[in-house]
């Protein structure tokens, strides 16, 4: 015979590594002190700048 299983404690151990999933990806995106966000702005901003200062004009070929 088979053994009853009860499909709530499946569906609340489901709900549960959900939520930890979802609170580890909330930490991951919403977790970085404003300096660290300043920081990275920054950087971005600094390499984008630099990009564009090396790019070669089509038109003076």
């Amino acid at each position: 015979m088979a053994k009853v299983t009860n499909l709530n404690r499946f569906r609340k151990a489901r709900a549960r590594t959900d939520k930890v999933r979802q609170a580890e990806e909330n930490r991951a995106k919403f977790g970085r002190t404003k300096a660290d966000k300043t920081t990275a702005a920054t950087r971005k901003t600094r390499a984008s700048s630099h990009l564009d200062g090396h790019k070669l004009d089509k038109d003076n070929e």
